[in-house]
C-alpha cells in the first residue's frame, strides 16, 4: 500500500490522514465541498502543533507530512489509484451506505475499503461496497497520536488477505493493532466506554446532577484523568448526537434519546460543537477540568 484515501475531513478523518502521511504514505483527503475541505485543511495544519508538543515531531517532519497530503472534493480523482480507502463520514448508516455506493463505482478493483465507524457493523455496509471480501472495519481512538490503538474487525465475507493487509498497514503507521475476532457493535473500546458515557449522559438528561458534578464525582472517586462529558467534548457534539441517537433507537432507551436531543438543542443548534470549536460542555483551550481547583 502506498496511496491512502481518507473520506471525511472531520476530527478523526484528519487525524488518520496526518498519522498516515507522517509515516510516509501519500494521502488524499476527500470531502463533499470546498468549505468543509478548507476547515479540514486548517485542522490538519493545527495538528502539527499537537504532534510537535506531544510526539516531539520536528518542523521538518511536520512540513514533509503536510506535503504528502492532498485534499479534493472529487471522489473519482481521489480514488483513481487508491490502495486503501478509510471512510470516516458521519455515524449514520444511510449516509455511509450512500457513500460506499458512490465509491464502488469509481474505485479500482484493487482498493480495499475500511470503515472507521464507532458503532456500526461492517456487515451492515458490505453489500454497498461492491467488494465485500475487501471490506472491514479499522477503528481508531480520538487523539490518535497518543491513544494509538487500531481495532481491526472483519465480517463473515472479509478475506483473510484483506484482514492481514489492513492489520499490517495499521502497524506501519504506529498503531497498536487489536484484532477483533467477531462482529460486535462498539468493538472493544466502545463496548467498554459507551455504557460509561451513556450512564453519565442519562444522569444529566434526567436532571439527577449537573455535568460538572458527574465528571467531578468520577474523577475524584477513581483518580481518573477522564470523565464522560470531557470525552463527549473531545469527540465532538455531532458525533455524540449521531451515535447516541442511533443507540437510543437500537436499545429503545428514552433517557439516551433525551440526552441526544439536549445535545442537539443546547449545543449543536447554538454552534457549540466541542473542543475542536472552542466550546462544548466546557470552554477550550483551557477547560475547567484541567484546573486543580476543579477537583477541590
Amino acid at each position: 500500500m502506498r496511496n491512502i484515501v481518507i473520506a471525511g475531513s472531520g476530527v478523526l478523518g484528519t487525524q488518520i490522514a496526518f498519522q498516515a502521511a507522517l509515516h510516509g504514505y501519500d494521502v488524499t483527503v476527500y470531502d463533499i465541498d470546498n468549505d468543509v475541505l478548507e476547515r479540514g485543511r486548517a485542522t490538519l495544519i493545527g495538528l502539527g502543533e499537537y504532534y510537535a508538543k506531544d510526539m516531539a515531531a520536528t518542523p521538518g517532519q511536520i512540513d514533509a507530512t503536510l506535503e504528502r497530503l492532498t485534499m479534493t472534493g472529487n471522489l473519482g480523482a481521489a480514488l483513481a489509484n487508491a490502495d486503501l480507502l478509510i471512510e470516516s463520514v458521519p455515524e449514520i448508516l444511510a449516509t455511509k451506505i450512500a457513500f460506499y455506493e458512490k465509491a464502488a463505482k469509481v474505485a479500482p478493483a484493487k482498493t480495499i475499503f475500511a470503515t472507521n465507524s464507532s458503532t456500526l457493523l461492517p456487515s451492515q455496509m458490505a453489500d454497498a461496497t461492491g467488494r465485500a471480501d475487501k471490506f472491514l472495519a479499522l477503528h481508531f481512538a480520538n487523539e490518535i497520536w497518543k491513544r494509538n490503538i487500531a481495532e481491526v474487525m472483519g465480517h463473515a465475507g472479509t478475506a483473510q488477505a484483506t484482514f492481514d493487509a489492513v492489520t499490517a498497514f495499521a502497524g506501519s503507521i504506529g498503531m497498536v493493532t487489536v484484532p477483533v475476532h467477531k462482529e460486535r457493535p462498539g468493538y472493544i473500546i466502545n463496548s467498554l466506554m459507551l455504557p460509561w458515557v451513556m450512564a453519565g449522559l442519562k444522569l444529566w438528561a434526567d436532571d439527577v446532577a449537573g455535568f460538572k458534578s458527574i465528571d467531578k464525582s468520577w474523577m475524584v472517586a477513581t483518580g481518573s484523568n477522564f470523565a464522560p462529558f470531557m470525552l463527549v467534548d473531545i469527540g465532538g457534539m455531532n458525533t455524540a448526537y449521531n451515535m447516541f441517537s442511533s443507540l437510543a433507537e437500537a436499545y429503545n432507551d428514552p433517557l439516551v434519546a433525551k440526552a441526544a436531543q439536549r445535545i442537539k438543542t443546547e449545543f449543536i443548534d447554538n454552534g457549540l460543537l466541542g473542543a475542536a470549536t472552542g466550546e462544548g460542555f466546557y470552554k477550550y483551550p483551557n477547560p475547567e477540568y484541567l484546573s486543580p481547583a476543579f477537583l477541590s
